[in-house]
């Protein structure tokens, strides 16, 4: 029986003369953020189609872009984090009869930049602080500054550095897993910060709550938290240096090759990667699995990218040979 004819698309958006290197909506589905090999960022609306604005971001190809309350931020290959002042598309009256071409806003505001190590081509993770009224507020996440191995987390707008070279083994893993925790992992290929639910009814998360998963050249995932102990509830400082205070939950390794993508599921409960081999690898973030990764095999090997549908149930998986798969989760 021959195979289906590959889905066609409903649009096409040629806004880019540069290869795409990282995509994003905007939480409201209103906006789709590109960006390319040349460092150019593309704002589209998903209602029109049309781009929003397009201006010179950076000097190198873009790692990542997301939006973040009325900010932009962008991270490339040049080294750079930038966090723009989001461009507001026009009335609906001014845009009856226009141009399908790019629009000629002004290209938005730079608010300030940060310093990033891009050796590995890891793309950051922002955690917008959920008590800040203004949601001006946030943790970012982003392989430390020399060694590419470990992780900082930085506190936005401040800049500043609240967390540094997380990841640097000094304790063991709370469950050892084939004898592998203490092996070199390599480079780290993508992270996800994140807040853990809290365990029962009370205040909103604290600092023992701030989560890390880290994904590996070596194929390993890691998962962290953060625990200040011997501090009285409720005063724990929020810093750390040298990666002190951080503690590895469980580390796993299943894949053969590097990883080359991970994705993490909206309510923080599900982490799915894929690498150069043609496994998948499934990873609970619940405390209660006993057995945190677990491993799916498909047909074809080579796998870059995956999304996970809000709802968690369904991945979609991106090809080196330029073909992608949907698969389900549950």
């Amino acid at each position: 029986m021959a195979s289906p004819a590959p889905a066609s698309p409903s649009h096409l958006l040629r806004s880019h003369s540069s290869d795409i290197t990282a995509l994003s909506f905007s939480d409201d589905n209103e906006r789709l953020y590109s960006g390319d090999a040349s460092g150019r960022v593309v704002v589209t609306s998903t209602r029109s189609l049309r781009a929003i604005v397009s201006w010179p971001a950076h000097t190198d190809g873009i790692l990542g872009v997301q939006e973040w309350g009325p900010r932009i931020v962008t991270h490339s290959r040049d080294h750079k984090l930038h966090v723009w002042a989001r461009v507001e598309e026009l009335p609906a009256s001014a845009r009856v009869g226009g141009s399908a071409a790019l629009s000629e806003l002004p290209p938005p505001a730079l608010s300030y930049s940060l310093d990033v190590n891009a050796l590995n081509y890891c793309r950051f993770s922002l955690l917008p602080d959920a008590s800040s009224e203004s949601e001006s507020a946030a943790l970012i996440a982003l392989p430390n500054l020399v060694e590419s191995s470990e992780a900082d987390i930085w506190a936005l707008p401040s800049q500043k550095r609240v967390h540094a070279s997380v990841g640097t083994q000094r304790t063991q893993p709370m469950f050892s897993l084939g004898g592998r925790e203490g092996m070199r992992t390599g480079l780290i290929m993508s992270l996800h910060l994140f807040r853990a639910p809290p365990p029962s009814e009370g205040p909103s998360a604290r600092a023992e709550d701030l989560r890390l998963i880290c994904a590996y050249e070596d194929g390993s995932v890691a998962l962290r938290r953060f625990i200040v102990s011997g501090t009285p509830t409720g005063t724990e400082p929020e810093i750390s240096v040298e990666g002190r205070g951080w503690e590895v939950i469980w580390q796993s390794r299943l894949h053969v090759e590097a990883i080359m993508a991970m994705r993490v599921s909206r309510d923080n409960l599900l982490a799915l990667t894929v690498s150069a081999d043609h496994l998948v690898g499934r990873y609970g973030l619940d405390d209660a699995q006993d057995t945190p990764g677990v491993v799916y095999r498909t047909t074809h090997p080579g796998n870059g990218c995956i999304a996970i549908r809000d709802d968690g149930r369904v991945c979609a998986i991106g090809g080196w040979d330029g073909r992608w798969a949907t698969l389900r989760v549950d």
